[in-house]
Order: structure tokens, then sequence, then C-alpha cells
């Protein structure tokens, strides 16, 4: 039997990766899912059959109640609510795997076994930094909290502090039979995931959620090296290294070090220098004519397009567009949203092909070449504050939308990012603002056309 289970184990491994692998293609993605939760399902259903196995019937009753809770919350979640529902659940595995250790510690399984106990260490400490740090994000992305840095007086040296108050507690659990020390230690631990995040704000949300990510993947890893779990150790060596990877392909996108992201505090609102120009409305009529009269446009979805839920209308529109014989393309900005790939999500979700969405890189070389550019509750990402020393964006790539012959933004007010840094785009003399809700104003925008 215990064969068998390792099999199993080895088969689930190859679905995890052949999983990860499809997922990196939207027209394989959805499989990719599928592949992946059918190894996690097999993997537990095959560890019932491990030998001396205890406590099945709370094994049960944990996996029906989160089953249930699963099933309820992902028939229920929007999609503009999605990223904080990756950001818990991710933090769900991070405090799952310090779990683990935490009773593997308690009862003193390793014995003389030092690396194992090394190894459940270091996946209690990272887990536990996922969990509550995960929680963190969860909360300003739910708006349970202010998405803007938490900060207070000697910030960074209360959390040098913690940290290495934790790391040390950390040696004594690994060097002495410390019994107490050790819840000490989780608490240390959890408290350091809280303060980490409470300074981060809402602009490096995904390379946060993406850090956290990597951090439950390590954890995981860890444990089931710990417990000598094979399924455990390749769910989470391959988490651990996609978010690793993904983590620094976010902070590259926003022209971030992970450092700066971690403690610099980014998003509290500073002057960004006077923004020259005025807001120049434009009414629904004239957007249309300036539409329909297009030889090629450029879509430049955001996350206010989320909010309104506004995908379908914009799949209608730029149909209805190329009806007409206007080129149509989608410009992607990497983290524009609240997680990595939340327009790609939204927009095959209305069905706009794949083959229409164009990267940062691919794309803003087109821009100089199109009549309107139409920016649908984007902010950050098409600032050219970016390109402007002294503006807290300066560096960070984005779509050159003021480079396009006219642009159109639709907003529902006149607010600031996510960043909280005005945006000079706004002001420009060849942008134009019009106002309402993103689903409605595409929705009217898709009747005018039909009457020209």
């Amino acid at each position: 039997m215990e064969n068998f289970v390792q099999l199993i184990y080895f088969v689930t491994a190859l679905l995890f990766i052949l999983g990860l692998k499809r997922m990196s293609s939207p027209n394989t993605a959805r499989s990719g899912v599928v592949w992946a939760g059918v190894a996690m399902v097999a993997a537990t259903a095959v560890t019932f059959l491990l030998p001396d196995m205890r406590n099945q019937g709370l094994m049960l009753l944990a996996i029906v109640i989160g089953t249930v809770v699963a099933w309820i919350a992902a028939k229920r979640v929007q999609m503009t609510d999605m990223p904080q529902m990756v950001a818990i659940y991710n933090g769900m595995g991070g405090g799952a795997a310090g779990a683990i250790a935490a009773v593997e510690l308690l009862r003193g399984e390793f014995g003389e076994a030092q690396g194992l106990k090394l190894l459940a260490i270091l996946g209690a400490l990272i887990g536990s930094v996922s969990f509550t740090g995960s929680l963190i994000a969860f909360a300003k992305l739910q708006g349970l909290m202010s998405s803007q840095p938490i900060q207070f007086p000697s910030q960074q040296a209360v959390n040098a502090g913690v940290g290495i108050a934790a790391l040390l507690l950390a040696l004594v659990v690994l060097l002495t039979n410390p019994g107490p020390m050790v819840l000490l230690f989780f608490l240390l631990a959890l408290a350091f995931g809280v303060l980490m995040t409470l300074p981060i704000g809402g602009g490096d949300m995904p390379v946060v959620i993406s850090l956290y990510n990597a951090f439950t993947g390590l954890a995981v890893g860890f444990e089931g090296f710990a417990i000598g779990n094979a399924a455990l150790i390749v769910a989470g060596t391959v988490v651990g290294a996609a978010g690793t990877l993904l983590t620094f392909l976010m902070a590259k996108a926003m022209n971030r070090s992970l450092w700066s992201v971690l403690v610099g505090g980014f998003g509290v609102e500073q002057d960004s220098g006077e923004v020259k120009g005025s807001l120049k409305p434009i009414d629904l009529e004239d957007a249309a004519v300036m539409l329909a009269y297009a030889s090629k446009v450029i879509f430049v979805p955001g996350y206010g397009m989320a909010v309104a839920q506004a995908q379908h209308k914009l799949r209608e529109l730029a149909d209805l567009l190329e009806s007409k014989g206007v080129e149509v393309k989608f410009a992607i900005h990497p983290v524009a949203g609240r997680m990595p790939g939340h327009m790609n999500v939204l927009l095959a979700e209305a069905g706009v092909a794949y083959e229409k969405l164009f990267d940062l890189e691919d794309i803003n070389p087109e821009f100089p070449q199109a009549d309107v550019a139409v920016v649908i509750g984007a902010n950050d990402v098409v600032n050219p504050a970016a390109r402007r020393k002294g503006s807290p964006l300066y560096g960070m790539p984005i779509l050159e939308v003021d480079k396009a012959k006219n642009a159109i933004v639709i907003k529902r007010g006149q607010g600031k990012g996510f960043a909280g840094v005005e945006n000079e785009l706004f002001y420009a003399e060849n942008t134009r603002m019009l106002y309402g809700d993103a689903q409605s104003v595409l929705g009217q925008l898709v009747q005018a056309l039909k009457r020209l």
C-alpha cells in the first residue's frame, strides 16, 4: 500500500507540472486548472491509505467543511474580487503549513533529526508570515482597511526587531526542547507578517500577492521534506518557484526593486509636481463619431473596467468597430488591475480573442499610429508622470497612450490612481474625459455607433 501511495504521489507531481504548463496560455489554462485540481484530489484521497493514519474522522470533517465553504465562495465571488480571494486562499495554504509545523514541533516528533527540525522551523516561519501577510493584503483589497501604506514612527526598526526576535527564537527551538517557547515563536512570526504588510500600499499589491504565493509554496515544500511527504515537496517546490519568478517579473514591470516594495511605503500620496493643462470632457455622441471614423483603435482596460464588469460591453463595442472596418487591438499592462493577468482573465471571459491582446513591449510602438486610444478605468499604468524624474512613479514602464493621436478616458470621476499620483494623461491636449460607469458608457457608445 505504501508503494501504491507513492506511485499516486508521483502521478500527482506530473499532473501538477503539466497543469502549470498549460496555465501559461489562455487557450489551455482552464484544462490546466482541472488537471491540477484532479491531482490535488487524488493526492488527498490516497493519503488516507497511508499506514498508521489517525484522526480520519476529523480529516473528513475538515475536508467537507472546506469544500462547502470554497464551493459557495467560488460561486458567489465577482471577478473584481478575485485578487482578494487569491490572497486569502494563498494565506490559508501558508497557515496550513505553519499549523503542520506547530503540531510536529510541539509533539517533539523530530528527536535528534536536526536537519528535518530546521526545515520544519523554516516552513513554520515562512508559512506564518504568509498567513497573516495575506490576511492584511485581503483586508486592503477588500476595503476592510485603507489601501494606503500604514506607517508609524521607527516602523522599520520595530519590524527588524520583531523579525530578529523571531529568528532568535527559531534558533532556540532548533537547539533545545523549548516547550512553550514554540508558541512565542509562532506569535512573533505571525506578528511579523502583519508588520511586514502594513506599510505596503495598494499600488504594490500585485507584487505582494505573488511574493506571498512564493512564501506559501516554500513553506509547504519545507514541511513536505520535514514529514517525508513527496506530494507536498513537489507541490510546494513548483508553487514556490512559479511564485518567485512571477514576483520578480511583476517588480520588473513596475520598475521597482523587491526591497523597495517591502520597505518603501510606496503609495503614500506625494506631491508629484504641478500638473499643467485642464480636464476636457467630451460628450458621448462626439466620442462615437471619433471612434466610427478612426482607422485604428487601441483599447486599454484597467481596474475600472473590472469594477463595472464592462468587459462584455467592451467586446461588443470592439466587434461593432471591426464590422465597420476599424482595426482594433487591446493593450495589456502586466500590473493592470489588482493581480497579474487580471485583464487577460476578464477579456477571455468576455470572449475576446487572445490574438488581439498585446503586451506593453509589443503595443507601445503602435500608439503613435492609433487614431484613438480608449482607456477604460486604467490610471497609474498610463500615467506619463512615470517618465518624469521626481515623480513617485518615475521609471515604471507604462502604456504610452499619450502618444496616440487622440485619447478618450472613460472614468467614473476625477480621482487619482491606486498609487495616489495625479495622472498627467488626463490633462494632455489630445485627451478627452468621458465620465460615467464603464459598462453604461460603453453600452451607450454601442447604441450611438449603431445610429451612425
